[in-house]
């Protein structure tokens, strides 16, 4: 726990338990909130391919939970930890563009 209190600037352990109360609740509500959307597109487990059906939900899920990611950050006090993470992530994936 000291090696990633560390490396993520954190000074206490009530506060690297939000972040990962953080990070636990955007994944849920992330997924949860990917199924009205498939279905709102007109994909449904039932009536479409394993593999489309999936493959459109990750995508989904994906931009659902970065945004989610800081906005439950700033709702639990730590929106300049999670907002420094969505930086790196997004110039890690090669879209840094988007935040000049």
């Amino acid at each position: 726990m000291k090696k990633l209190k560390q490396r993520w600037g954190v000074d206490s352990n009530f506060q690297l338990a939000v972040i990962f109360l953080v990070f636990a609740i955007t994944g849920s509500c992330a997924t949860k909130l990917a199924a009205p959307i498939t279905s709102f597109i007109g994909l449904d487990s039932e009536t479409t391919s394993a593999w489309l059906y999936w493959t459109a939900r990750i995508f989904l899920i994906f931009p659902i939970y970065q945004v989610l990611l800081v906005a439950f950050g700033w709702l639990f006090g730590q929106f300049r930890f999670f907002w420094n993470f969505e930086k790196k992530m997004i110039h890690r994936l090669g879209l840094g563009f988007l935040l000049k």
